[in-house]
């Protein structure tokens, strides 16, 4: 009577120790992901100013002029922003034609020219922004704005970013050995690839996420009531593949 249960007891530590056995020198590949959040701390604005008129000179002129205006009352509003102009062009502007009685087009007649140029506005001072793109405003049309991360926030993220996915890397170790029946001590890593570069891993998906706002366009003499602007917050994450060998 007493033999029986002693004979089951062996065989199952005899299937246990093979079942464990059977895990030995495996090469287990674990992907591993880990995230941070942090509020948006960087705006950049885009501005433009464009004028038409029949003289290509003046329409040049007041372009230039405006632009200045407008560089001049950023700086002044907010010192420490950073300005980059772009994107200058000149069109020339044609007579709406209507086809001649033979049917053939008639040559396009230049009516006058229309000049524009945009400008870049990348600044940190958050808090200032609405009264900065007010005042700018009056002169130079917004067109868009995204917000983000400034440079030395994405370097002190990115160390709290490492240090999330390597703890995220270890637990799914420690879960993937005791699903094996393994010990978590008996596996040791092998390879770590925090760039994801191998086939089996996934892009990386750091982003952050722009927020977009439609062309304002005010007249010049008018003033301008300040915009509202939530800069919201970005997730940056990472993907690591270890490869974890067992003993």
């Amino acid at each position: 009577m007493v033999l029986r249960p002693l004979i089951c007891a062996a065989t199952l530590l005899a299937a246990t120790s093979a079942y464990a056995q059977s895990t030995s020198g495996t090469l287990v590949v674990v992907p591993a992901f880990g995230e941070v959040v942090h509020a948006n701390d960087q705006a950049v604005a885009s501005f433009s100013i464009e004028e038409q008129d029949k003289d290509k000179a003046v329409a040049a002129s007041r372009v230039n002029l405006k632009m200045k205006q407008g560089m001049e009352i950023i700086h002044r509003e907010d010192a420490q922003a950073a300005l980059k102009t772009e994107g200058y062009y000149t069109y020339p502007v044609y007579a709406e034609q209507r086809p001649l009685a033979s049917g053939t087009a008639a040559k396009p007649q230049i009516i006058g020219y229309r000049v524009g140029q945009s400008l870049q506005v990348k600044t940190v001072n958050l808090a200032g922004l609405p009264k900065t793109a007010a005042a700018a405003q009056k002169v130079l049309s917004l067109n868009g704005l995204n917000f983000g991360l400034a440079p030395a926030t994405l370097r002190q993220l990115d160390e709290a970013r490492i240090a999330a996915t390597y703890k995220n890397l270890q637990e799914r170790i420690a879960s993937i050995a005791a699903a094996m029946g393994r010990n978590r001590a008996e596996a040791s890593l092998d390879t770590v690839d925090f760039e994801g570069s191998g086939n089996y891993a996934g892009q990386d998906r750091a982003a952050a996420a722009p927020m977009a706002m439609k062309s304002m366009r005010m007249s010049e003499a008018a003033a301008v009531a300040e915009p509202s602007f939530e800069p919201g917050e970005t997730t940056l994450q990472m993907n690591v593949v270890a490869k974890v060998r067992f003993k």
